[in-house]
């Protein structure tokens, strides 16, 4: 159980920034890890932040935009249409050096192993050649996990989690760092390589995003090099438009699918969207797939043949041989019961796995082993099954790459080896593609099940792997399985080929795993290069995922929703109607005056206790003081030195005449403005300072300095500092009366981070953040209050 300490009474923090750095001086101090890690999915971690996709419209930004004609816009366009080109170029790029280096290193392994197994066949010890394919999968795995545990632990998983997140408007620290990248393609190519059931199409699309991130900056932090390009494009507005781009070019290379890019952006990530944005992301697709095409082309030796669109090729389905009649609609409906019970149960089990892995293999060197030991299991399994399998197929006209004999006669191959002894993309296809007879029941039945639990063990590993090729292998499996039985019952009827029953098993398990619809089903036409079957694979999609969130969530929401991150979805909880912004915000707000005292606003910043981001802005005349008390906004506390009148209690009087809200200024703009001490005295000196300009807010964007970094001596706190020109005059407001599902269409539409609640006279009486919003769920029981915790 967690101790009382470790909540927080809810609505007492409004937003929270654990800034890297103090994060850094603070991990310095040696800890005891505890051996258990108490954890509750019921949780909103505090640690998360927003990210601000509301522009602050302030005197600075307007000046900016009034100067700028219309040839700079234009400019400013051009650019956009460069930056989603070069995301296209270097995500097809990196696609591809994944590609070559698994295909040759696979190739080299798969080959000693082929060797190996082939001597020892004939003269017996073949547990030999277990412990050897056991130790290079473990070898190369540890290293693949080694790299992700103690480098960069953000780039473990597919990556997909996070930037839905990061789209969503929250900030996952790390997630679009160039250091992320590298361990990302490095650890996908040596998870792959270590034969864990693993693809290495989901990592793509969280490298696209990290590429688009870090070209439209124009510079790298991690590399500490300003390229002065691209300067405004520095905010998070423009850098989340391209992240989504980078996304869409991510999923295009991966499957050859531009359309399904888009509409995965649509459909996955992107919480904010308009029409020029979709034309752009389909261009930075495009580009990518072509890039991938024409470079895996010249490599392949034949520059010519535009012939591979994207990392996994289904190969072509082709609508003759392979169509499908009427009453075969029922039976693909089926199948998609079946993929959505199968879905759920993956993620079930999944979720289980997750918790414990939490709670009790939470240090690095454990997950290491754990990573090694699954690589082991893994390739022990497959072992095995191959060993004990007596399915062999004629090796004359198959297209097997690596084939083994084991125990089979002379010009004939062990089948269970075809889908254990490759890499799962090319598996995938084998059971898409492989003439009917080619695989005995018995070996699909026991393959799906192995592979099954062995692909639910390993997602969740401290390494860089997808779910979208596991989840495709298993359905290809069980979907073949099933059209042989059909054809068994059909008495080998035409219609039932096993080919396209895998095509609509591998549809039904990714989709009851993952369940995604729009995008999946595009994906799927095109990397089958057949429009034929939409309609059925469409169809499919959409039972798995009905029947799959009749039991449990999909895979993605739940890692999410199990790291506690504030993921506000696409609509308020059904049953809120019933809460108001009153109910729902947090109070009291620390609140500044337009010319405030240096020194109020460094202890305001430097108050841990409540690390807020967003100061709403009021105006106060001292020199008009009434006679009589006048009552201060009554969610207003004000920071600084000690006033007895004014301790934030709406029941005190205080000496100040209060109008209502002028405005809302952000931490980091504050912390810009004390870094160049922009006080009222030096304005008047004859040394005229030059004014800010918003060129000196985006060098500092995204980093900025935590407020422990900036010195002021004790004669500037007396100094004043006027924010009029800096904070935005004109904040989203609603008036505290406005029901839950209206401030949530607000808050969420505009991605925004502040809401001021305020009452009939314009006062301040509250605040709304991201945390207030994600707080309430729909349960079992209805609407849930989830409670914030500082982990």
């Amino acid at each position: 159980q967690l101790t009382p300490s470790s909540f927080l009474r809810i609505g007492q923090l409004s937003n929270v920034d654990l800034n890297e750095d103090i994060h850094e001086l603070e991990t310095e101090v040696p800890r005891q890890r505890p051996n258990e890690i108490p954890h509750n999915e019921k949780l909103l971690s505090l640690k998360y932040e927003s990210l601000d996709y509301d522009n602050s419209e302030n005197q600075l930004f307007l000046e900016e935009e009034r100067r700028i004609n219309h040839a700079a816009f234009r400019t400013v366009e051009i650019k956009r249409w460069v930056i989603c080109a070069m995301i296209g170029i270097l995500t097809g790029l990196v696609a591809c050096f994944i590609d070559i280096v698994v295909e040759n290193l696979a190739g080299l392994k798969y080959r000693v192993v082929k060797d190996n197994i082939d001597k020892f066949t004939a003269k017996g010890g073949l547990s030999f050649s277990l412990l050897l394919w056991a130790t290079l999968n473990a070898s190369v795995v540890m290293v693949g996990s080694l790299i992700v545990a103690f480098i960069e632990p953000v780039a473990a998983g597919s990556g997909i989690p996070q930037i839905k997140c990061y789209l969503n408007g929250v900030k996952i620290p790390h997630v679009v760092r160039l250091k992320t990248l590298v361990i990302k393609v490095c650890g996908v190519i040596l998870s792959v390589v270590g034969g864990l059931a693993v693809g290495k199409e989901g990592p793509m699309i969280h490298s696209g995003s990290v590429i688009a991130a870090g070209i439209s900056q124009g510079r790298s932090t991690s590399l500490k090099r300003d390229f002065k390009i691209f300067e405004y494009f520095r905010r998070d507005t423009e850098k989340r438009d391209f992240v989504s781009a980078g996304a869409a070019a991510g999923v295009s290379a991966a499957f050859g699918a531009p359309v399904g890019g888009v509409l995965f952006s649509l459909e996955e990530g992107a919480s904010f969207w308009n029409q020029f944005l979709t034309w752009r992301i389909f261009f930075a697709s495009m580009i990518s797939t072509f890039t991938l095409n024409s470079v895996l082309s010249v490599y392949h030796g034949n520059a010519w043949d535009l012939s591979s669109p994207g990392l996994i090729n289904f190969g072509r389905f082709d609508s003759e041989k392979m169509g499908y009649t009427i009453q075969e609609i029922p039976i693909f409906i089926f199948m998609g019961v079946v993929g959505g019970i199968l879905g759920a149960l993956f993620n079930a089990l999944n979720y289980w796995l997750t918790m414990f892995r939490i709670r009790y293999i939470h240090r690095p060197c454990l997950q290491v082993v754990e990573a090694m030991l699954v690589a082991a299991v893994t390739a022990t399994v497959g072992f095995v099954m191959i060993y004990c399998s007596r399915d062999c197929q004629p090796i004359q006209g198959s297209s097997v790459a690596y084939p083994l004999q084991l125990f089979c006669a002379d010009g004939e191959y062990n089948s269970m080896a075809t889908a254990f002894f490759n890499t799962p993309e090319k598996s995938v296809v084998n059971l898409f593609h492989d003439p009917p007879g080619s695989y005995n029941p018995m070996t699909l039945g026991m393959f799906t099940l192995m592979y099954f639990f062995l692909a639910c063990w390993t997602y969740g590993l401290t390494v860089s792997a997808g779910v979208f090729i596991p989840s495709l292998l298993i359905g290809a499996a069980w979907g073949r399985l099933f059209g042989i039985s059909l054809s068994y019952l059909t008495k080998g009827s035409i219609w039932a080929d096993p080919g396209k029953y895998a095509l609509m098993g591998a549809a039904a398990q990714l989709g009851g795993i993952v369940r995604m619809t729009l995008s999946l089903t595009v994906i799927m036409m095109e990397a089958t290069g057949n429009v034929t079957y939409g309609f059925p694979i469409m169809l499919v999609l959409m039972t798995a995922k009905i029947v799959g969130d009749y039991f449990v969530e999909g895979l993605y929401d739940m890692h999410i929703q199990l790291q506690s991150v504030p993921f506000l979805h696409w609509e308020a909880p059904v049953t809120s109607h019933s809460l108001t912004a009153r109910e729902v915000m947090s109070t009291p707000v620390t609140c500044l005056r337009r010319i405030e005292r240096v020194g109020t606003v460094v202890d305001i910043l430097s108050d841990t206790s409540s690390n807020h981001n967003g100061f709403p802005v009021v105006e106060s005349n001292p020199n008009t003081t009434q006679a009589g008390w006048v009552s201060l906004g009554r969610g207003c506390s004000w920071g600084g030195p000690p006033r007895a009148a004014c301790s934030g209690d709406p029941h005190t009087r205080c000496l100040l005449q209060v109008a209502g809200l002028r405005g809302l200024i952000l931490r980091s703009q504050l912390i810009v403005l004390l870094k160049h001490k922009v006080f009222v005295e030096r304005a008047n000196l004859s040394l005229v300072q030059r004014r800010l300009k918003l060129k000196d807010f985006r060098d500092a964007y995204p980093r900025f300095p935590p407020i422990q970094s900036i010195h002021v001596s004790q004669d500037e706190r007396e100094c004043m500092i006027d924010l009029s020109e800096f904070m935005n005059p004109s904040p989203y407001t609603v008036p505290q009366e406005a029901s839950l599902p209206r401030v949530f269409k607000l808050f969420r539409a505009l991605g925004l981070r502040h809401l001021v609640v305020v009452d009939n006279r314009n006062e301040v009486v509250g605040m709304v953040t991201r945390k207030d919003l994600a707080r309430y769920r729909l349960g079992k029981e209805g609407l849930e209050e989830l409670s914030l915790a500082q982990t």
